[in-house]
């Protein structure tokens, strides 16, 4: 495909004007202000007046299942919300009925409709969600969620010990590397340390990731330092390994100055996820303190009983807007910092270093933007503009590797009147399950 005339986010989120782009395969192959010599080589030519193209983006933290629960579980706090709603209704979930695959499928459409071509995933029925990622064509981190045991257990013996050997062995860098398999410890106050410390085993075993909650709440924040005679869950997950593999932690809500130094010095991954902080009221992350000590920060969903929506553009907003707020800053959180964080830092959370960023050779993630709109003129700086006057419904485009997913309206590889269908039969046979 050749974008001519279009406007452009560059490798630097700079904003040029009337730019050509050739994508040839799943790669970007060109680009630059004049027409290229040879443009019949790019085949299909779509014309950029009125629209930005720029890097896709990168869900870092999500719960893909969990769009059955949308609206479900409400006014609630953390603990309660999880004991009482969450788990409860998670417990009534049949891989057999389908229920994980089509929650993710309808996740997954949302994800494309907002212009996120990647994901990192953790949640049950993990088959059916890696079978799902790769007929929709996206990038997708999953891990499993049975290594949650709360007290010391022999990990051979758990079903998801057989299931993480079928993942990696069938599934890791599955679909032309679309497809990532990393180790889940769903976090401190939940996994004990055996079960963490052979987490991080089988990372290194299979060269993937962990991905883990920490410091969400000030409760599980303090609590652990209670039961680990001081140690922060930064400091105690450190000890038994945990930042010695790729790892991404979501939420730091809650992390410490020593924190932030020693998951800068160890190369943590921080999801930040303001929308879900905010509507459980777990706090306000210490971001840019984080920014400043060379943290890479990316961005989440969360599920969508605490967030309600995939449309991360609005996470980002949220997250500048809540950031300046809660600081008394207004010069915090730029808009260049914000869009790095869905773009290239995501991509870097997921391990991804051929994408994040609209640059020949890399993959063609990339994202069509509607800016012909009342809501984006004028523009002075087109990266103010995305984060504080844009949303996820401009999207017209949405690219993986080169493969258009999603196009004005219409999406490329998911059935999405099925998969509406399926959620809304899901949902019934699980209530029906609660009340009976």
């Amino acid at each position: 495909m050749l974008f001519t005339h279009i406007n452009v986010l560059d490798e630097n989120l700079d904003w040029q004007k009337d730019q050509f782009v050739g994508v040839e395969g799943s790669t970007i192959t060109y680009v630059g202000a004049t027409e290229p010599t040879d443009p019949e080589r790019f085949g299909e030519r779509y014309d950029g007046c009125g629209k930005l193209l720029m890097s896709a983006l990168y869900n870092t933290h999500a719960h893909t299942p969990m769009t059955l629960l949308r609206g479900y579980a409400e006014n609630q706090p953390l603990q309660q919300w999880l004991n009482d709603t969450v788990w409860p209704f998670e417990g009534k979930m049949s891989v057999e009925r389908g229920h994980h695959y089509w929650g993710c499928m309808l996740a997954q459409a949302e994800m494309l409709r907002y212009g996120i071509v990647g994901y990192t995933d953790m949640y049950f029925g993990t088959i059916d969600r890696c079978k799902a990622a790769i007929e929709a064509g996206m990038k997708a981190n999953h891990c499993d969620g049975g290594t949650m045991c709360f007290v010391e257990t022999d990990y051979d013996t758990l079903p998801v010990a057989a299931l993480n050997k079928q993942l990696f062995d069938e599934y890791h860098l599955a679909a032309d590397g679309r497809i990532r398999i990393d180790m889940c410890v769903h976090g401190e106050y939940t996994t004990p340390q055996g079960m963490i410390e052979r987490c991080v085993a089988e990372a290194k075993a299979n060269n993937a990731g962990l991905h883990i909650h920490m410091s969400e709440t000030q409760t599980e924040h303090e609590e652990c330092k209670q039961r680990h005679d001081g140690m922060t869950p930064a400091a105690w997950l450190d000890s038994l390994g945990a930042f010695d593999v790729p790892i991404t932690a979501a939420h730091c809500v809650w992390v410490e100055p020593s924190d932030i130094e020693l998951m800068a010095r160890k190369g943590v991954n921080v999801s930040l996820n303001p929308a879900s902080n905010m509507k459980l009221a777990s706090g306000f992350a210490p971001v840019q303190a984080m920014i400043d000590a060379g943290v890479n920060c990316s961005l989440g969903t969360d599920g969508m009983a605490s967030n309600n929506t995939h449309n991360i553009l609005q996470s980002a907003y949220l997250l500048a807007c809540s950031q300046k707020g809660n600081a008394l800053d207004p010069t915090i959180i730029t808009p260049k910092q914000a869009l790095q964080m869905l773009t290239a830092n995501g991509a870097r959370a997921q391990g991804r270093t051929d994408c994040g960023v609209l640059a020949v050779g890399k993959k063609a993630d990339l994202v069509v933007i509607d800016v012909d709109t009342p809501w984006m003129c004028p523009v002075y700086d087109m990266a103010t503009n995305l984060l504080y006057s844009a949303n996820g419904a401009d999207v017209l485009l949405t690219m993986c590797d080169g493969k258009v997913l999603y196009e004005n309206g219409e999406y490329k590889t998911i059935d999405i009147e099925k998969a509406k269908a399926e959620v809304r039969r899901s949902v019934g046979e699980i209530l029906d399950a609660l009340h009976e």
